[in-house]
Formats: C-alpha cells, sequence, structure tokens
C-alpha cells in the first residue's frame, strides 16, 4: 500500500520531494540525534489524492474559468480575495479519502501512546517542496484525531489563500493546485521560543550567531509582532559579545479558558526581563553550530524552550532551512503583490 504518513525519524534531507522541506529537514534532525517535537509528515501525494479522489481539481478548474484574474492590477484584488474564500470553503466542506484519514488518526494516536497522553496537543504546519516561509499557514494545539484530520485539510486550504493565488498566477502557475505536505508536531511547552541564525544576517559575519527570543510561542518572533531580545554569540569563544533586552508587549499562550492559542499582553514582571539565560543562550549556539556543521551550510532554525524540562533536554528544534547570509531583497513579485495586498496599482 502506498504510504502516505511518516514518522520523523523515517526521513531525511533527501525526502523533502516526498513530505515537504520542513519535514524532511526534521526528520534529518531527528535521525541524527538533535531534539526534535515528536511528530509525523503527511505526504505531498495525500494532498494531491485528495485533490484527484473528490474531484476537487475539476471543481476549481471548472470555477475559475468563469473569473478574469489579472494579478498585474490591484483592481483584481477583490476577485482574488473571492476566488480564496470561495476555494478555501470547498475544500473545508469536502471530506477526506477514508484511508488518508485512517493513516492520520493511526500516526496521531500512536504520538499519544508515546506521549503518554490521550489527547496529546499538536501543531499542524506546512511544509512545501519548495521554501515559502510565511506563505502557508499554521494551527496550533490541536487535540483529538478528528480535529487533527480536519486541521491538516485547512493547511491544505491555506494554498488557496489570496496571497498564494496572486504569487502563482504572476508565476503563470496552476491556481487550482499546489500540494504541500504538513508537519503535525507536538507542542512543546514553551517558556521562550524564537530563531536563530548561524551566520549574522544582519552583515554575513559566519564567525557570529544571531538569536532572536520572545516569551511563550514563536509565532510572535515569526511573525514580526514584536522587537524580541536579541543575543549576539562568538563561535570560535562562546563568549556572548552582545545582548539587547526589548520590552515585550505581546504573547503567544494557550488560554486556559479555551484550550487554544491566543495573543495576550505580557505580564507587567516579564515585559524587560531577558527570556534566556546565559546558559540556554550559549546551549542554543551549541546546538546551531552542530545543526551548521550537520548540514555543511549555515541555518536559520526555529527553536522553543520547554519551561518543564531542565537543559539541555528543555530546547526543542522545530525547523532548519539554509540560512539568507545576506539582508533579502523582495523580488518584482514580492512587491507587486505586496502592492496588490495594500490596494496600490
Amino acid at each position: 500500500m502506498e504510504r502516505l504518513t511518516y514518522r520523523f525519524d523515517e526521513l531525511h534531507k533527501e525526502d523533502s520531494e516526498k513530505v515537504g522541506k520542513k519535514c524532511a529537514n526534521l526528520g534529518e534532525l531527528a535521525s541524527a540525534g538533535f531534539r526534535v517535537p515528536r511528530g509525523f509528515a503527511v505526504s505531498l501525494d495525500a494532498h494531491s489524492r485528495f485533490l484527484a479522489e473528490t474531484g476537487l481539481i475539476g471543481r476549481f478548474e471548472e470555477f475559475l474559468s468563469t473569473l478574469e484574474l489579472d494579478p498585474h492590477l490591484a483592481s483584481s484584488l477583490p476577485r482574488f480575495e473571492e476566488a480564496s474564500a470561495t476555494m478555501r470553503r470547498m475544500v473545508d466542506e469536502t471530506d477526506m479519502p477514508s484511508d488518508i484519514a485512517s493513516g492520520i488518526r493511526e500516526h496521531y494516536e500512536a504520538l499519544c501512546q508515546a506521549a503518554g497522553n490521550k489527547a496529546v496537543a499538536v501543531a499542524t504546519r506546512s511544509a512545501g517542496p519548495a521554501s515559502h516561509p510565511g506563505q502557508y499557514e499554521t494551527y496550533l494545539h490541536i487535540r483529538g484525531a478528528s480535529e487533527v484530520i480536519y486541521n491538516v485539510k485547512r493547511v491544505w486550504g491555506s494554498t488557496y489563500n489570496t496571497r498564494s493565488l496572486v504569487a502563482r498566477a504572476r508565476q503563470g502557475l496552476s491556481l487550482a493546485q499546489d500540494p504541500i505536505g504538513v508537519a503535525v508536531l507536538e507542542m512543546v511547552n514553551a517558556k521562550a521560543a524564537g530563531v536563530m541564525f548561524t551566520v549574522n544576517p544582519a552583515d554575513g559575519d559566519d564567525s557570529r550567531i544571531y538569536i532572536e527570543s520572545n516569551w511563550g510561542l514563536g509565532e510572535s518572533v515569526v511573525s514580526g509582532e514584536v522587537t524580541p531580545d536579541s543575543f549576539l554569540v562568538d563561535k570560535v569563544s562562546s563568549g556572548i559579545l552582545q545582548r539587547t533586552v526589548s520590552p515585550k508587549k505581546v504573547w503567544y499562550v494557550v488560554d486556559p479558558g479555551t484550550g487554544r492559542v491566543a495573543q495576550q499582553a505580557v505580564p507587567e514582571e516579564k515585559r524587560n526581563a531577558p527570556t534566556l539565560s546565559d546558559e540556554e543562550i550559549l546551549e542554543l549556539a551549541r546546538l546551531g553550530r552542530l545543526v551548521e556543521d550537520h548540514f555543511g551550510l549555515p541555518q536559520d532554525i526555529e527553536w522553543a524552550v520547554d519551561e518543564g524540562l531542565a537543559l539541555p533536554e528543555s530546547i526543542f528544534l522545530l525547523q532548519t532551512r539554509p540560512a539568507k547570509t545576506e539582508v533579502k531583497k523582495k523580488s518584482s513579485t514580492d512587491k507587486i503583490i505586496d502592492l496588490m495586498m495594500r490596494g496600490i496599482s
């Protein structure tokens, strides 16, 4: 029978075309002995089969044939937004083929058993075969097999968000499908989280490691919603060269009332306190060097510190990918999409 779901420790970096770069790199990290959250990957083939076997591809193509969508004109933005809402609703209302759903259910139940929790909380994260940071969507603190299956489908549906449709139209790609993998990861009880570059992104200095951190989950750092704390570490001496502790007004935490992740105000006593101890900074830097050595080039790493564990077991790696060694300039496509999203022609 065709495999559509894989444990991370069954995967390696060469599997990006099968499960997406995020899942393949998580598998590589797990197989190499790095601490990553327990979890599994849902393959690109699962997404493709969902679209084909349910007839969604044909329905999308028929629907799109009735629209006039010009990705070069800001005046087309409302039509892209309407198309996005319609296509995402169609995905939401379509049942997943039973064998795909069963595979996800079995892997989730195995994850629960390994965690000693009947309904372990997980995140569902997109994993494309090419790098599209921030383009698709993530859903956090999902509990129960049925909810996991539903939120895998929501991640698939995010390939039809407005920005993704405009980007594919600009590149002459199909608007009807863009298969991606999905990473299903056990949630880390994050005291703090953020990103780490094993090269200084400001100037490309590869003798430095740069770390950004905020309280709670890492979404506030990745999305740019806060000015995070930042730390610069020398790779050779392991000395902390620079500490910048910023006022941190918001964080993402699990709301005990709803059981969902929510943006909340950071408690007053934490706002101006450093999010990481020196020991945590140095352990992160040590892991960063090891990950860079393993992959053979500078890395951009997402991480979290588990509140309930002691160093070094408290630090988990959530993602790694090649780091940009110079400030990224937006492509003409990105600039046009940004202008369209602001309604400027």
